[in-house]
């Protein structure tokens, strides 16, 4: 392997086929007139299990409104929260800080100075994640390349 070789695994770490799939963040701006979804559906859609949904619920993260037999009805609104939540949970954000930052966003408006610092935070926690795990994905293409390639004379 030379140069090159490591310049273009570092370029597959950094920049992968296919970029950031946007369709991932459309639901954070679901129409409000959509159809309310139930707990099946939306664990579906999110990717994520039914129990897990009722933890984010019971934990306080979010209001799930139930219809006449008291099912779970996920609105259009609930859906938007539950997707901002998976995706923090994702990056690794905390139930606690999870928590502080909706109690913020319910009490309103004079609290986004706040939210902002909070997600100023995660973004520079993340920036240093994503150089770690690009750093850990270019060796890995790396050695990818040289037992499928073998060294170069």
């Amino acid at each position: 392997m030379d140069e090159q070789d490591l310049a273009d695994a570092l370029r597959l770490a950094v920049d992968p086929p296919g970029g950031v799939n946007l369709d991932a963040l459309r639901e954070l701006v679901r129409d409000p007139g959509a159809v309310d979804w139930d707990i099946a559906t939306t664990a579906a859609h999110l990717d994520v299990s039914a129990h897990t949904l009722r933890y984010y619920e019971r934990a306080g993260l979010v209001r799930v409104p139930r219809d006449d037999r008291g099912h779970r009805r996920y609105d259009p609104a609930a859906v938007r929260r539950l997707v901002f939540i998976v995706r923090m949970r994702t990056s690794g954000m905390g139930i606690a800080e999870l928590k502080h930052y909706i109690d913020l966003a319910e009490a309103g408006e004079q609290s986004v100075p706040e939210r902002l610092d909070i997600m100023l935070e995660h973004r520079d926690t993340l920036h240093r994640q994503i150089q770690q795990l690009q750093l850990a994905l270019a060796a890995t293409e790396y050695k990818i390349a040289t037992y499928t390639e073998g060294p170069t004379p």
